[in-house]
């Protein structure tokens, strides 16, 4: 058994509901054996529970790289464009600087396909790491050439959705 994090690069994409809650999981259990952890929300401005909950856990920092407003894929607004490449540099500071054991994106995959980090610079960060920071990459739409390079891709597909049924947005469901 191994005695240490290994470095792997982990995805959750596809279209269901999940995605976040897989990683904040994955969080907590490295946060329980003690490994110090950095998650950042990108194109989340929200006040979710995780971050509501976790906010003063000891060994991790979490980071919110976004506004709680629509961002539009064909026109995103600037204001989201430099909120997600300020918090692509946190994120690239947070793998590289040695000061945590895990390392998670949490929406990555979205603000990629949206164009509003460089899918080259994410690939880049992930070839360079440390070898033993382990990074978690979460959203829909992850690429091929992300998927290519994981050690561990789960994709939570939609079968049903308690919206289909007229729900609303939930606080401590959706958020």
């Amino acid at each position: 058994m191994s005695k240490e994090l290994p470095g792997l690069i982990m995805v959750f994409t596809g279209d269901g509901k999940g995605k976040t809650t897989a990683a904040v999981g994955q969080a907590m259990r490295a946060l329980g054996h003690g490994y110090r952890v950095f998650m950042i929300h990108f194109m989340k401005g929200r006040d979710y529970g995780e971050f509501l909950a976790t906010k003063n856990m000891p060994n991790l920092t979490l980071v919110r790289a976004g506004r709680d407003d629509f961002v539009s894929r064909e026109e995103p607004d600037p204001v989201d464009i430099e909120l997600a490449r300020d918090g692509f540099a946190q994120s690239e500071k947070a793998v590289m600087d040695g000061a945590y054991d895990l390392v998670v994106l949490d929406e990555i995959n979205v603000a990629v396909d949206y164009g509003l980090i460089n899918e080259g610079d994410l690939l880049n960060l992930l070839r360079n790491k440390p070898q033993k920071v382990a990074i978690i990459l979460t959203g829909r739409n992850a690429s091929p050439e992300l998927i290519k390079m994981a050690d561990m891709v789960s994709e939570v597909l939609a079968i049903k959705h308690h919206y289909e049924q007229g729900a609303d947005c939930c606080r401590g469901i959706e958020f």
